[in-house]
C-alpha cells in the first residue's frame, strides 16, 4: 500500500483574520409592562457617535459565541443580568465598514424580556447615561445601525438592516 504523502493532504486554509468581518452583539432589555427600554448615551469621550444614544452593544471576543458576547456586554455595560437562552434574535446589521471595522462588521442585535437588576451607567468613561427610555419616545440622536434595528424591531417591521453598501 502506498503511503500517503503530506501533498495529497488537503491545505489549511489561511487564517481570515485580515478580512474578518467584526462580529458584534447588541440587547434591546423591553419591559413590555411598561413599553420600555434601556438605552445608553455614549460620553464626549466615546470612540464614536459622541453624544449619541444606543444600544447596549460590544464586541465579540475570540472564540466567544455571540450569545455570551451580548450577555457580557450587557452586563459590563449596564450591570443588567440575562440569561443566554432567553435572548431572541430581534435584528441582523451588516455593515460595510465601521470605525474599528474596515472589513465590516455583523451585528445581532438580540431582544430581551427578562432581566435581573436595575439599570446602571457601569463604564461612565465610554457612556454618560444608562436609562430606561418609553419606546414611543426613543431619542432622535442615535446611532444609525441600531436606531434602524430598534425601530424595526418595535414596529415588527425589518429584521435585516445594512449599511455602507
Amino acid at each position: 500500500m502506498a503511503q500517503r504523502t503530506t501533498d495529497d493532504q488537503p491545505k489549511a486554509l489561511p487564517p481570515a483574520l485580515e478580512s474578518m468581518t467584526l462580529l458584534v452583539a447588541a440587547v434591546i432589555v423591553h419591559d413590555k409592562a411598561t413599553n420600555r427600554v434601556v438605552l445608553l448615551q455614549r460620553s464626549q469621550n466615546a470612540k464614536f457617535a459622541q453624544g449619541m444614544w444606543d444600544l447596549p452593544v460590544g464586541k465579540s471576543e475570540p472564540g466567544e459565541p455571540i450569545t455570551e458576547t451580548a450577555v457580557r456586554e450587557l452586563y459590563e455595560e449596564t450591570g443588567l443580568t440575562v440569561k443566554p437562552d432567553s435572548l431572541k434574535v430581534a435584528h441582523i446589521i451588516h455593515g460595510a465598514r465601521g470605525v474599528e471595522a474596515p472589513n465590516g462588521f455583523l451585528t445581532v442585535v438580540f431582544a430581551a424580556n427578562e432581566w435581573m437588576g436595575e439599570p446602571e451607567n457601569r463604564e461612565p468613561r465610554k457612556h454618560a447615561q444608562v436609562r430606561w427610555v418609553d419606546a414611543d419616545a426613543i431619542p432622535a440622536e442615535f446611532v444609525d445601525t441600531t436606531a434602524s434595528a430598534l425601530h424595526g424591531y418595535l414596529a415588527g417591521g425589518p429584521e435585516v438592516s445594512l449599511g455602507g453598501w
